[in-house]
């Protein structure tokens, strides 16, 4: 009898859970065709462009929200389990609720293990694909604006700085490139360029409208012309803006880039390492939102499930709140980003430790 009991609970578990995603998110793609479809006529995107755009839109967002959609499928089917009595009838029959809790473990396990591999083998290309779709098409303030929102300025060496704009992934191209060089604080040599793309075949630079000057005791050198094919030190990553790099690199290359950028002594390694800690984190919360859930939507309340539902609500945005801040405060300050990262999910771990044991009572 056991046995069928977890099969039904993990059923509705995992049932209720993928209904969630299928009802929200063609919700967000209409919400985010209606805003969208004018700039897309404009511009004339390719139907294939835009369908792509949709798929990576569900992924990226998918993997956004997941921890919000699991708390609020939980306590929607677990409210109606509540209410029906069955939770009463299952407890009364000898079941701990602890031993009631295991099919909802699984159901987390499960699901848990289902975010990481998204985060890790997914996410990266559709937030890359999402991403580029709208600086290219879609922002707001058109080239102008799309320049000043993803300019980079990076340190590449000891003395050597780069800095360009409006990179574009597809192209691979970008903007406004110059390069300095420096001993101490005398600069040494200036290279500027109206655009640089990288040439994957034989992994060369071509620049454009370029002027160089080296900086002599006795007299600069300058030279300067219409394209020409070159070398650099840096990689093509590093012309990508910080947090648009981030989001977009496999586990393993997301790992050597931070291990890289620390050496560098890169004033950006908190924003890396925020992307990195999240992959693990966000799956892990599945375990302690599904907890939370239970405790809190296993009674059956006078007010039914629009009580349970509010305070899941309450609870869901609160999470979300507190891994926004702290996630900000790891980027811009000099907090731990492992610590910050992972401050949502020991609160609400204490929580549900706290909220579990009153639900046993």
């Amino acid at each position: 009898m056991l046995k069928i009991i977890d099969k039904y609970i993990l059923k509705r578990y995992l049932g209720t859970f993928i209904v969630m995603l299928l009802m929200f998110i063609p919700i967000g793609i209409v919400i985010d065709v209606s805003e969208k479809v004018n700039k897309m006529i404009e511009h004339k995107v390719p139907f294939g462009q835009i369908a792509r755009y949709y798929l990576d839109f569900t992924i990226y967002f998918a993997n956004l929200l997941f921890p919000i959609f699991l708390f609020l499928s939980v306590i929607w089917f677990t409210s109606k389990l509540a209410n029906n009595t069955e939770i009463i009838a299952i407890l009364s029959s000898g079941i701990s609720f602890s031993r009631f809790l295991r099919p909802y473990i699984i159901g987390a396990t499960i699901v848990s293990f289902l975010a990481l591999i998204m985060t890790i083998f997914l996410v990266p290309s559709a937030s890359a694909g999402f991403k580029n779709f709208r600086y290219t098409y879609l922002n707001n303030s058109g080239r102008e604006g799309m320049r000043e929102n993803s300019d980079v300025f990076r340190q590449i060496s000891k003395d050597e700085y780069i800095f360009v704009s409006n990179y574009q992934e597809v192209s691979k191209m970008a903007f406004n490139f110059s390069m300095e060089k420096f001993e101490g604080d005398k600069l040494k040599y200036k290279l500027i360029a109206s655009r640089i793309k990288w040439n994957q075949k034989d992994s060369t630079y071509t620049i454009y409208n370029y002027n160089k000057r080296k900086v002599g005791a006795f007299g600069d050198i300058i030279e300067s012309g219409e394209a020409k094919d070159t070398v650099f030190k840096f990689d093509l990553e590093d012309l990508t803006p910080v947090v648009y790099i981030a989001e977009t690199l496999p586990i393993t290359e997301l790992n050597k880039f931070i291990d890289k950028e620390r050496a560098r002594g890169s004033s950006n390694i908190n924003v890396y390492l925020v992307v990195l800690y999240k992959k693990y984190s966000i799956p892990v919360s599945a375990f302690i939102l599904t907890i939370i859930a239970v405790s809190v939507s296993s009674m059956k309340r006078r007010g039914g499930m629009g009580v349970n539902l509010a305070i899941g609500i309450i609870l869901a945005f609160a999470f979300v709140f507190l891994d926004k801040i702290f996630g900000v405060l790891a980027e811009k300050s000099t907090a731990p980003p492992l610590l910050a990262v992972w401050i949502p999910n020991i609160v609400f771990g204490a929580l549900a430790i706290y909220l579990l044991r009153n639900a046993k009572r």
